[in-house]
């Protein structure tokens, strides 16, 4: 079974015909009204995924840091005293100054909600 010849493909440059195809219409031509594309609104799933990529980096360099720093080291803290890995120390010590900021934001935040509520 024979089948018919496709008809050949214009020749095209940056998506612009150089020459029309036999027996198609051509399409109106086409042009933008402005040089600079517009930009997609920012939305809070795209910060959130943001976030994510960010908090991930961090993580891998933060497994990076705790496996090359193991060699362990003296600690005394209140009276207690003992060897632990560098790294460990160094994320205690990370760690508590977090939950310290959280407890101190949280505070603040708590202050500002209830003067919001007291006015008339």
């Amino acid at each position: 079974m024979a089948t018919a010849p496709t008809p050949p493909l214009a020749d095209a440059t940056n998506g612009t015909p150089l020459r029309p195809v036999a027996g198609r219409r051509t399409a109106p031509h086409v042009t933008r009204t402005t040089t600079h594309p517009e930009k997609a609104p920012r939305s809070r799933a795209g910060a959130l995924w943001l976030g994510v990529c960010i908090a991930a980096l961090l993580l891998v360099a933060l497994i990076v840091f705790m496996l090359q720093n193991t060699q362990p080291v003296l600690v005394s803290f209140l009276g207690m005293q003992g060897d632990v890995p560098l790294a460990v120390a160094l994320l205690v010590a990370g760690v508590g100054v977090g939950v310290i900021a959280v407890i101190i934001g949280s505070v603040r935040i708590t202050q500002l909600r209830r003067r919001l509520h007291r006015r008339p």
